[in-house]
């Protein structure tokens, strides 16, 4: 399976408003994914479709295949270093203030006819608690 990915590293967005982004376009087709970040308006939105654009490109470039036959497999929004900040309070002391950062990471691939089988299909179906009365 041909995978392409790319990074964004060090992006001074929070990775809990990254993710809001990143669950519109999980699984998506690459077409589907770009109209829902570019109308989404979030920065996170913005920010990663810069990622998934560079994701495409290299999948082109490197694999030779088409825009078209692509699909979005995997979106990680990693959390960064922390730069910390302090705000003064009174009587001489300070508030921490933790401005967050984030990596980015987009895998696009090409787009399987055969569906995958969840792990948990193949599992027992769970046994009922208690007496049945």
């Amino acid at each position: 399976m041909q995978q392409s990915r790319a990074i964004l590293k060090y992006s001074r967005i929070p990775p809990r408003k990254a993710r809001l982004a990143a669950g519109l376009i999980r699984g998506l087709s690459v077409e589907n994914a770009i109209a829902q970040l570019q109308y989404c308006g979030l920065k996170g939105g913005a920010l990663l479709l810069k990622t998934l654009k560079s994701a495409i490109a290299n999948a082109e470039t490197v694999h030779g295949v088409q825009r078209n036959d692509l699909k979005v497999q995997e979106v990680r929004i990693d959390p960064g270093p922390i730069l910390k900040r302090s705000k003064p309070k009174n009587r001489g002391g300070r508030a921490p203030i933790n401005k967050r950062t984030s990596h980015f990471t987009v895998v696009v691939g090409i787009e399987s006819d055969t569906p995958r089988q969840h792990k948990f299909e193949t599992l027992a179906a769970p046994k009922p608690r208690g007496s049945t009365i």
